[in-house]
């Protein structure tokens, strides 16, 4: 089969996948709508870095690899939280700002449910890669998922601190929404870690209640 036919096949597979067509919609809905009227386009782009290298994988690894619906549906959620924070910048979130009125917090802490939604929404669609893609044996790929957010987690602290004070220190304070705290890195990646560990329990749990193999 050439490549062409492959790529009229999966084109032909898009159009059959309605679940995905809603996701790709709602998500380049608020992506589109992230950059109009942002408050920084230089931070917007800083941000929004994460985004395009999501979709070139997700683009050119749906040929030969799928994701369930499922996993469409946590990569899109977490994709919307990230490009909403990129419109204000994260520490000028109006939704932080709203918790923050309502529960008393005393500081915005969006960053820190994006941080948390990083382990917490993409721990099963890097599970369900290792095991349907990769063919890892199922305590390799729940383990995985942990190591792997807590390195990225570490990976992206250390690109912020580059971005911001090397490259862009223009834009260092908006790019990483430290709000004065010196232990802003570590809490972000505390809380990706926690949101992975968090996931695979809830995941466990489920299928050993209900015996749902189809989400091992």
């Amino acid at each position: 089969m050439t490549f062409t036919t492959a790529i009229s096949r999966e084109k032909k597979r898009l159009k059959e996948n309605n679940w995905l067509k809603i996701f790709l919609a709602f998500f380049s809905i608020n992506w589109v709508n992230s950059y109009v009227g942002n408050t920084d386009s230089v931070n917007w782009l800083l941000e929004n870095t994460l985004v395009f290298i999501f979709l070139i994988f997700l683009i050119f690894t749906y040929i030969k690899y799928k994701f369930s619906d499922l996993s469409y549906l946590l990569i899109c959620v977490y994709l919307c939280l990230h490009v909403y924070g990129s419109k204000y910048t994260y520490a000028e979130n109006p939704f932080g700002y709203w918790l923050k009125d309502e529960l008393n917090l005393s500081r915005n802490h969006y960053d820190r449910i994006v941080h948390f939604s990083f382990g917490f929404l993409l721990a099963y669609p890097m599970r369900e890669m290792f095991l349907k893609w990769l063919n890892f044996p199922k305590w390799v790929a729940w383990t995985l998922p942990l190591e792997i957010t807590l390195s990225i987690s570490a990976f992206y602290e250390l690109i912020e601190w580059a971005v911001a004070d090397v490259f862009f220190k223009a834009q260092g304070d908006a790019y990483l929404g430290t709000q004065g705290d010196i232990w802003d890195a570590q809490k972000d990646i505390f809380l990706a870690f926690t949101g992975a560990i968090l996931a695979t329990t809830i995941v466990s749990l489920i299928k050993k209640i209900g015996n749902l193999t189809e989400i091992e």
